[in-house]
């Protein structure tokens, strides 16, 4: 079995404050990863806001963000447990982020030694 990152990204920033019915729509959709029992760690779901992170670069060159060339907002990530990424997309798929604009990028994690 492989593991794959969910990487949670939204538009707007305004978006970041779910409601408590999104919420509990979020922690649905990963309760049913937990007992298929897929999820390999639940990261940070929730990242700091735009402007609280810095990227510094082998040139000693520091910049905003991690993405500053991406106009979106990156809120969170999981890793999760999957045979092939078909299946890790399959999983991202059930997310209720797709309700508000948001996207999901699903990478391969290299192993694990």
């Amino acid at each position: 079995m492989k593991e794959f990152t969910l990487i949670f990204r939204l538009t707007d920033i305004n978006d970041f404050r779910p409601s408590r019915e999104q919420m509990q729509e979020r922690m649905n959709w990963l309760a049913g990863i937990v007992a298929q029992n897929k999820l390999a760690d639940k990261g940070n779901t929730l990242l700091p806001v735009p402007g609280s992170a810095k990227t510094v670069k082998s040139d000693n060159v520091i910049s905003d963000g991690p993405y500053t060339e991406i106009k979106e907002f990156i809120s969170g990530y999981i890793v999760v447990r999957a045979e092939n990424i078909e299946e890790a997309v399959e999983m991202a798929k059930g997310n209720p982020i797709f309700k508000i604009g948001g996207s999901i990028e699903v990478r391969e994690v290299l192993a694990r030694n």
